[in-house]
Parts: C-alpha cells; structure tokens; sequence
C-alpha cells in the first residue's frame, strides 16, 4: 500500500497489557494506518483515568480494553463515552460474551472484537468503519438539529399516512405530543371538515403518482380550534421506484390569512362605521341585480341622508359628530336584519341600504319607516341628548333602473325630493317623475 492510498488518523489505545498493546500496534501498522509526517499512530493509555485524560486531545478512534486497573465491564464505556461522546469506540476485549458484546454497543461502543480472533485486516476495517459510522452519524445529528429546529412542523408518514416521526414546530403548532401521534393517520387527528372529499381525493391522486402537492388547507389542533395551514407533501421512493413514504412540511399560516383578511376588510368597509364601502355596496348591487335579472325578481335601493348633522359638527365638535354616526349605523343595521341586505356608508352622512330581494314596493316602505323611526329616538352621546331625522330616497328594480349605477342615481335624486317635501319623510323616484311632469 503506498504511502498516498493510507489513512492518518491518531489511535487512543486503553489497554493496560503491553503484550496486547504491541498486537494492535503491529496490526495498526499492517492495515496501513498511520499519522501524518510518519509518526506513531497510537498513543498508549494503561488505565481509565489516564485513558480518559489522554482523550482530551480528541483521538480520531479508541481502542479500550474492558478489564483495566482501575475499571471493568460495561461501567468502562459509560466513563469513556461521557469522556469523549464524539469519538468512535472499538472495545477490545478477551471475553467472547454475546451479552458483554451486545452491552457494550447499547453503551455506545461502535464495535466489539475479541483479542485473538481477528488478523490486522479486520481491525483496519474496524477502525474505517467505525470513523465512517462516525461521520454518518454525525451527519444524521446534524439533520436530525436542523429538522428539530425549524420553524415549520414536519411530518414523516407511512404509504397509509401513518405516522412514524415529527419534529417539535409540529408539536407546537398542533399541540400533540410525539407520543400522541406515532402510528395514528393525520386525519384522524387534523381533520377540520372544512375541505371536502373532492380536494383530498386531488391531493391523493397527485402524491401517489409519484409528485408533489402543494396546497393550503384549514387544520384543527388538539384544543380544537381551527389554524390555516400551507402544506407540501412530497412522496419518498425506494431504489425500485417504489413509494414507502410521504415527507409534509406544514406551516402555520394563521397570522397572515388574518392579516389578508384584516386588509381586505379595510378595503371594502368604512373605517368610521365598519359598514361596507362604496366599492363593496356597488360589488354586492351588482350580484343583486344579476340574481333579480336570472330570477325575475324585484330590489329595492334606498339613499339616506341624515337631516341636520352639519349642526351637530358645528356646535358639538366633529368627535361627537364620529360618535353619533357610529350609533346611527348601529341602528340602520338593526332595521335590516337579512344577511342578504346590505347598509352601506358612502361617506360624510351619506347612507345607502340595499334590500337584496323584494316581493312588492310597499315592503321597502315597511323597511323605510322603520329606518325613520329609529332615526326619531334622542341619541345619547356622553352628556348630550342629540336629536336628527333623515331623508330617504327609493329607487326600485326593474321600474326605476336596470343597472347600478341608473339605480344610485334615481335613488339620491328620489331623496333630494324628499329633503324638499320637508325631511323626515321617503319618497320613490317614480313619485319625483310624476311631479316633476306636473
């Protein structure tokens, strides 16, 4: 073996028999093991505590012998594996015990040789697997650190969605112990019912086929309540092509869907009132009108203006004013209770409700005069009793308009005729034609 094709390494040899000590020298030599510069590769120990001392230097192997001066048996790797946690240990021993050989790996040895039974080859091979097992291990620590530390939960399941391993982000996102899902199916344990059968017979046709699934999906934790979840589930093969597992990668995606959501909200409603916006209201009109066209039916639109607001600013400062357009939404909301009806601030005092589905005119004047009314009872705004009224505009489909915006404009222009007759008071946009043609 020439001198480019040895391996250097540095060999701690815990043997109190100088006897024994010049077999492994002479088989260390033979499987060409050597120090770099042509040195000794071995360095000598007679006792555990010099053997311990002596690992300080960080050896690449140990070769311990388990009948030493001062220790015997297995309580010899314990103290050598606490002296030196990283580096590989070979024992060498006289004893051929099968129990002896199988405590001495559980106790951290890497391999067990008996002194007598094996030539120079088998200790070279020893030794290179030993610091190769080493290495390996020292990589799968390394993973196993940076699998455990990441933020997102990971999963490692069964071709069934069994589980068989999970790292701590899923434990905490989910608030499952380890224990509590080794060999249990994610949906048994996740299952939120809010995606139906059609999408996890998607993801399914897609991971079996060999590819990746990407996807977003609503979970429930242990405690019951429901997180978002963005998910990659990538199948894992064997050397046949063979699909033995399935690697998720879940992240908690929670904060931000609810800061889409909060954004999205800000977008579509009035920041003052919280009721929807110009944008929403004229979105949901818009769907109105497709459904009353598909159905034959009939809506009605409804402008309001609140009579004497201006004075209100004026005299009492603009932070009452806020307060009091605050509470007249509260009530204008009141009035219509459908979900399918809308009450809209347009700005300033500006409001419109939109009645999605109506069988005749007279139930919008059933709505209109609750709304007056509610608006006639004081308002009780910190020390102040405030009195206002409002003016309300009707405009009805398909009678008076048969796209949003004719059905805006005929409305405001109904609730100007209504600011006229005296406030306080609706009118339709019909009734306007009819006296304006008078």
């Amino acid at each position: 073996m020439s001198n480019s094709d040895q391996q250097r390494i540095s060999i701690l040899v815990i043997e109190d028999d100088s006897g024994d000590l010049g077999l492994i020298r002479a088989n260390v030599r033979l499987a060409g093991l050597r120090e770099i510069g042509d040195q000794d590769p071995v360095v000598w120990a007679p006792t555990l505590a010099q053997g311990v001392a002596a690992a300080a230097d960080k050896p690449d192997v140990i070769l311990l012998d388990l009948s030493l001066p001062d220790s015997a048996g297995l309580p010899t790797v314990e103290a050598m594996r606490a002296a030196a946690p990283d580096v590989p240990i070979i024992v060498l021993t006289g004893q051929d015990d099968y129990r002896l050989a199988e405590g001495a790996l559980q106790a951290g040895a890497q391999d067990y040789l008996v002194k007598g039974q094996f030539q120079h080859d088998a200790l070279g091979r020893a030794i290179r697997h030993a610091l190769v097992r080493q290495k390996l291990e020292s990589r799968l620590s390394l993973f196993g650190a940076a699998l455990n530390s990441v933020a997102n939960g990971i999963l490692i399941t069964d071709i069934e969605a069994r589980i068989e391993w999970a790292n701590p982000a899923f434990t905490r996102m989910t608030g499952y112990a380890l224990a509590e899902v080794i060999g249990r199916r994610t949906g048994e344990l996740l299952n939120s019912g809010k995606q139906d059968v059609h999408f996890y017979q998607r993801m399914w046709d897609t991971i079996l086929a060999g590819r990746v699934w990407r996807g977003e999906l609503i979970n429930r934790r242990k405690d019951g309540s429901l997180f978002d979840e963005a998910l990659t589930i990538s199948p894992v093969t064997d050397g046949n092509g063979r699909i033995r597992h399935f690697v998720a990668i879940k992240q908690d995606i929670s904060e931000r869907k609810a800061s889409e959501a909060r954004v999205q909200h800000l977008a579509h409603h009035d920041q003052l009132t919280d009721l929807p916006n110009r944008a929403l209201l004229t979105d949901r009109l818009f769907q109105a009108l497709a459904q009353a066209r598909r159905d034959r039916q009939t809506l009605a639109l409804m402008f309001l203006d609140l009579d004497r607001l201006k004075p209100v600013n004026d005299t009492l400062g603009h932070d009452v004013g806020d307060l009091l357009l605050k509470e007249v939404a509260l009530r204008l909301r009141a009035c219509v209770p459908r979900d399918s009806d809308t009450v809209s601030r347009l700005g300033g005092d500006e409001f419109v409700i939109l009645l999605a589905q109506i069988e005749r005119a007279a139930d919008a004047v059933l709505v209109a005069r609750k709304l007056l009314t509610a608006l006639s009872h004081p308002f009780v705004i910190g020390p102040y009793d405030v009195r206002i009224s409002g003016s309300i505009g009707i405009a009805v489909y398909p009678q008076h308009g048969g796209d949003v915006n004719g059905l805006l404009k005929n409305a405001d222009t109904a609730m100007y005729y209504a600011k006229q007759a005296g406030r306080n008071c609706y009118r339709f946009f019909r009734e306007i034609a009819e006296t304006a043609g008078a």
